[in-house]
């Protein structure tokens, strides 16, 4: 098994970025939802709600602030842009802490289950996609760990899908069987919730070991 993409998600519900090399630290990778959206109401919007969201992408720029297509996050124009996506009062608020992520800081899938689910991975918003896994193998890995070089992951348990797997990413076009076959197929559940047991720099096509 090898590191196949690694993915970071500077504005939480943004579309991605690629990476060909990450540092993980115990809050996952560098640079990965330090950046999220509030609605007029004061609490967290996601592109469950507000899919438009995800039209937008999001990158780190080289002093460590993200950027929202290009442009500085705290840029008057992506301001416009965030209260076009999710309505009047929307803003864009940087938070470090490790409650930003909904479960945990980690998502691991692999192209196994991607195959098997046979649709855009991206649907998934993984952090890193392991290849060489045969079939749905990564349904057995609850509890045991992922060692990459110096790294280890701790894998959880397998995530609850929501509808955010129904928005294809460049189209933003809704399909809801996405997660009636998700429901359907793979009891609601596919890659896997992860944490870092030992931190460290992970890069596309280092080795993947599965222990304990």
């Amino acid at each position: 098994m090898h590191v196949a993409e690694l993915w970071r998600y500077p504005v939480k519900s943004m579309a991605a970025e690629s990476l060909t090399r990450a540092e993980i630290r115990a809050d996952g990778i560098v640079g990965d939802r330090v950046v999220h959206v509030r609605g007029a109401h004061g609490r967290v919007v996601t592109a469950r709600t507000r899919p438009r969201l995800l039209g937008h992408r999001a990158t780190l720029g080289p002093d460590g602030e993200p950027l929202v297509d290009g442009r500085p996050w705290r840029a008057p124009e992506v301001a416009q842009d965030v209260i076009a996506a999710v309505g009047a009062g929307a803003r864009l608020v940087r938070d470090d802490g490790v409650e930003r992520f909904d479960v945990l800081p980690l998502l691991v899938a692999t192209d196994g289950a991607i195959q098997a689910l046979a649709t855009d991975r991206r649907r998934l918003r993984p952090n890193i996609v392991i290849a060489g896994v045969e079939g749905l193998a990564e349904r057995t890995w609850e509890g045991r760990q992922l060692k990459i070089g110096d790294v280890v992951i701790g894998v959880q348990d397998l995530r609850q899908r929501c509808i955010m797997t129904t928005f294809h990413p460049d189209s933003l076009e809704q399909d809801v069987d996405v997660l009636r076959r998700i429901n359907r197929e793979f009891d609601g559940r596919l890659a896997l919730n992860c944490y870092v047991v030992t931190p460290g720099a992970v890069g596309v096509g280092d080795p993947v070991e599965l222990v304990a």
